[in-house]
């Protein structure tokens, strides 16, 4: 083992567990409060996605899919065929979990992150105080994401969905903050020149102009979103992550074959259906 020699060891560790305690210890009411509101929604989503009858859920999803990819119906076949697919593989249940899993954290982290992509894109000094934590959060290892929401969260959904949160944000953040950027700087002079407020300007120019890129920030919201299922599930995430999870642990290469591909199978349908969203 590596000695440092005559430098002492400067304390990290113990300093990050001392602010860990001293966060837990005065804020714990709000990890609570947190918790219950996520564990509701999340409960309930994932109960509502259950009780509807699986062949009806899949022609809804299948009829979105077509509506929004400019009514192609090759597109809301193949949908369809794919949730047949998991339907015929006795994962539905686990695929609900997962869907309503990564709807949770992609809106919550779509409510936080845009507002913040816009702040950026409105202010040099904003811009500058988010890139160093955007950067943090995109270099990250997944895994790292685990230990602060067990700590403040415990086990189950509720940690799960915040370190999923985390980790799918950055990509909404900043292509927000890009897309506005890039607004043609003749277009904002022409609203200047007509006396618009900053408000009236974000809404009726910026935003406008910027959606398509902003939406490939949501796309990517999302699929980041649902690549983190499975490492969610080692802090008792419930869904298919828990099954490939399972899958790894008992060598069963089938079972947690047919969990990965129904992974597949959604992250397939959520990026088509996100991809084409802004077309409609």
């Amino acid at each position: 083992m590596a000695d440092s020699g005559f430098l002492p060891k400067i304390p990290v560790g113990e300093t990050v567990e001392t602010i860990v305690d001293g966060i837990d210890t005065y804020f714990g009411w709000l990890f609570d409060l947190i918790s219950t509101f996520i564990d509701f929604f999340i409960s309930g989503l994932q109960d509502m996605l259950i009780i509807i009858p699986p062949l009806i859920l899949i022609l809804i999803i299948a009829v979105i899919g077509w509506y929004v990819s400019r009514k192609d119906y090759k597109a809301g076949i193949l949908i369809a065929a794919g949730l047949l697919l998991i339907l015929n593989l006795n994962l539905w249940d686990e695929s609900m979990q997962t869907l309503a899993l990564v709807l949770t954290a992609s809106l919550i982290a779509l409510i936080i992150g845009i507002p913040v992509g816009i702040w950026a894109s409105a202010s040099d000094t904003a811009n500058q105080i988010t890139r160093p934590f955007l950067d943090l959060m995109q270099t990250m290892p997944s895994f790292v994401y685990l230990i602060p929401a067990v700590i403040f969260f415990g086990l189950g959904n509720v940690p799960g969905v915040i370190a999923t949160i985390i980790f799918a944000m950055p990509p909404a953040i900043r292509l927000t903050n890009l897309g506005i950027r890039q607004v043609p700087k003749e277009l904002n002079e022409v609203a200047d020149s007509f006396g618009a407020t900053p408000r009236q300007k974000l809404i009726k120019i910026q935003l406008p102009v910027a959606i398509p890129t902003i939406m490939a920030g949501v796309n990517q919201c999302i699929l980041l979103a649902l690549s983190m299922t499975v490492i969610a599930s080692m802090i008792g995430a419930a869904g298919l992550g828990l099954n490939v999870l399972t899958g790894i642990q008992r060598v069963d290469i089938g079972g947690g074959f047919e969990a990965g591909l129904a992974i597949v199978i959604i992250a397939i349908i959520l990026d088509r259906i996100s991809q084409n969203l802004i077309k409609t």
